[in-house]
């Protein structure tokens, strides 16, 4: 596998010629998101707030968060909702709490619809609301509530006596009566504001008048993910997985690309690389069937992980690539004779390339093209024939396939003269003619597969 596979451009080679089966994969990964979401309940969260009057340190707000969660509260609310089936321990993980800034605890409830959304999270803050109060009111120590109640009582009775002492004074306006009158005005006034001191001071009074910040607003969509995320979530998913897979597949694919490779692993020479004009129409004719039909409508009946073929520079120079290859195999011939041109089958590039040698060679020297398996090669005895030349484009045959070809090159005793690579190329002029290669390849162009008759 080359570096080209973890580049940009082999993505972009995947979208342009697999568009049609990543489009398939997507509209897949869609319908399956769809049937996701059919299989899950739809589910609605509401939120109420409760805000803390006084001063909160942190930890103590995440103490009332713990309580706004408890089976205290949750277990009552589900008492007072009284929903089917349904009891405190059910609720526990339907309902949620946070502290936010301002001193305001957030109650969410979760439920299957809008108003029982509503109303699960405005009765839990109200039982939040109702169980911290009894816990900062009610639940103080008993000794230090009786102690504040009986200073009331007290205060109370000295303001009375103030009174009564105010009354009893001098009515007269001599300076003493009024000095005394005074006095006592000013000890009922410490008095009062002592209390009121003393009452603001008792975080009790502050933090038991909690307040419910009006009710849940009710929810307007469903919590995700929601049908759209999970539609858009499947589609997303088949498209990087049908990405992905190409590409881990092109990772793993170990066909020969290089001239170096495929000549090392066939053990010859590299005689040339010509130039074999692409023709559109060529692929449709690769098989029939349904499947065929379907590889074809997918676009999975051709290669993608080729590089792009480049520009032709035309006739003229693919007919000097070809008689450069036809002189070196004249000097390669060890005695006159004839060739094999063994062409793997299934590669229609390279069965192109080998007629159009067999017509620049014209008898000189003489070539026959034969078609044998690539799982299972088997190449005709030695005969006529001096030799074997082997003709194939990059990336269609494994190292050990090409292995076995020269293995039964060998046992066809058969010396393997040289490598032929076949590489396709964009032809700048249309083509005038509709005759294929095959057509206008002379008689000793006769292909047929190997069986074991001389050349």
């Amino acid at each position: 596998m080359n570096d080209d596979t973890i580049r940009l451009a082999a993505i972009g080679r995947i979208l342009r010629r697999r568009w049609r089966l990543l489009a398939v994969l997507t509209v897949l990964g869609a319908l399956a998101g769809q049937g996701v979401s059919m299989l899950l309940p739809p589910r609605y969260t509401a939120s109420a707030s409760v805000l803390l009057p006084g001063q909160w340190e942190e930890r103590e707000l995440l103490t009332q968060v713990d309580i706004a969660t408890s089976s205290a509260v949750v277990d009552r609310a589900a008492e007072q909702l009284a929903w089917q089936g349904v009891d405190g321990a059910g609720l526990r993980d339907d309902v949620r709490a946070t502290a936010a800034d301002g001193n305001i605890i957030t109650i969410s409830g979760t439920a299957d619809t809008p108003r029982r959304a509503q109303r699960l999270s405005d009765q839990v803050a109200q039982e939040f609301v109702t169980f911290a109060t009894r816990i900062a009111g009610g639940a103080t120590d008993p000794e230090a509530a009786t102690g504040t109640e009986a200073l009331r009582r007290q205060v109370a009775r000295t303001n009375r006596r103030i009174s009564d002492l105010a009354r009893a004074a001098d009515p007269g306006s001599t300076v003493e009566s009024v000095q005394a009158r005074t006095e006592l005005e000013r000890l009922r006034t410490s008095l009062q504001e002592a209390m009121k001191k003393l009452a603001d001071a008792n975080p009790a009074n502050n933090r038991a008048n909690l307040v419910v910040m009006g009710p849940a607003p009710r929810p307007a969509g469903t919590e995700a993910p929601t049908r759209i995320q999970l539609v858009a979530a499947g589609a997303l998913l088949f498209f990087l997985a049908a990405l992905l897979g190409h590409l881990a597949a092109a990772r793993v694919n170990r066909r020969p690309r290089g001239e170096a490779e495929l000549t090392a692993a066939l053990g010859t020479v590299l005689l040339g690389v010509v130039d074999v004009p692409q023709e559109a129409p060529a692929r449709q004719a690769t098989g029939r069937g349904p499947r065929a039909r379907l590889a074809r409508l997918l676009g999975t009946d051709t290669r993608w992980d080729l590089p792009v073929p480049h520009r032709s520079g035309g006739e003229a120079d693919r007919r000097i690539r070809h008689r450069r290859v036809c002189a070196r195999l004249r000097e390669q011939l060890p005695s006159p004779g004839g060739l094999l041109v063994i062409v793997p089958d299934g590669d229609e590039i390279a069965l192109r390339a080998a007629g159009q040698l067999v017509a620049e060679a014209a008898g000189d020297p003489v070539l026959r093209v034969v078609e044998v398996s690539a799982q299972r090669p088997t190449v005709p005895d030695r005969g006529l024939a001096s030799g074997a030349l082997v003709v194939l484009s990059a990336g269609t045959c494994t190292a050990d396939q090409l292995d076995g070809l020269a293995g039964a090159c060998a046992d066809g005793g058969h010396e393997i003269a040289g490598l032929v690579v076949a590489e396709p190329v964009r032809d700048r002029q249309a083509r005038t003619t509709g005759r294929t290669p095959r057509e206008a390849a002379p008689a000793l162009a006769a292909r047929g597969h190997a069986t074991g008759g001389s050349a």
